[in-house]
């Protein structure tokens, strides 16, 4: 199988030369694509520049259309059979990180890989703002079905791709990608921090794929095999709770805005 690298950019001219001549030199029989969001800052020229030393795709969309129509476009345009994200901000990207997140799509032992710094953790329970990575690998073939909802969501697309996977039963796995950086400081080593704007987006895309969470739910009790109506009712009523607190969260955090 062959692997397409995908890298949204918008107005990140610091750091794009560097992860793209990264992606380039670590992996030369990749396709890599660079989906430009609209950029209103030096983002082209600094690509235009790269491209005399590295051979890549660069996409340059009309307007700002947000990072999931960004990431539905790119994964629209890959040839390849794995997909694999890189955040455009981040520093210090090496060789054994590409490994890291493809090697278990390649072997089957993972269905979507999803890669964070040393000593980060992810919360894969029902808080949604702990699930935002952008470093992750899958196959094409998986997210094609929900490419149209991919367009949409926004900043909500990585909790929803991961509701998406858990829901269908797929293997979410992930990897520690030791001394990866980013430039934004909003992931260290030890927390993670979201914008209000986007944990109002990430709010929205929640709420409007309650179920989503509920088949996740249903799947994880037949795993344990406790598979019974009475367990179902009690998880959608204890739901029902924790969606109604989140959507009066979202209603205030909108009202502030």
């Amino acid at each position: 199988m062959n692997t397409s690298i995908i890298i949204c950019t918008y107005n990140e001219a610091e750091t794009i030369f560097g992860v793209v001549a990264a992606c380039c030199k670590h992996n030369h029989e990749a396709e890599v694509i660079v989906v430009d969001d609209g950029s209103t800052d030096n983002t082209q020229a600094i690509l235009e520049t790269l491209a005399f030393h590295h051979k890549f795709e660069y996409l340059k969309l009309s307007q700002n259309y947000g990072r999931s129509y960004a990431m539905a476009y790119g994964i629209e345009y890959a040839t390849n059979e794995i997909v694999l994200f890189l955040d455009a901000n981040v520093k210090e990207v090496r060789k054994q990180h590409f490994n890291s997140l493809i090697d278990p799509i390649y072997r089957g032992d993972a269905d979507l890989v999803l890669g964070g710094p040393s000593g980060f953790t992810v919360d894969f329970g029902l808080n949604p703002y702990k699930s935002v990575i952008g470093q992750k690998a899958m196959l094409k073939t998986d997210l094609m079905p929900i490419l149209n909802d991919l367009r949409e969501i926004r900043f909500g697309v990585e909790s929803f791709i991961i509701l998406y996977y858990q829901s269908q039963r797929k293997r979410v796995h992930f990897a520690m990608l030791s001394g990866l950086q980013n430039q934004s400081d909003e992931i260290s080593d030890q927390q993670f921090s979201v914008a209000d704007d986007a944990k109002l987006e990430i709010a929205n895309a929640l709420l409007t794929n309650v179920d989503l969470i509920t088949k996740r739910i249903q799947n994880t009790i037949l795993k344990t095999q406790n598979y019974t109506q009475s367990t179902i009712s009690s998880v959608q009523m204890e739901l029902n709770k924790k969606m109604k607190a989140l959507k009066e969260k979202n209603r205030k955090m909108e009202l502030i805005n």
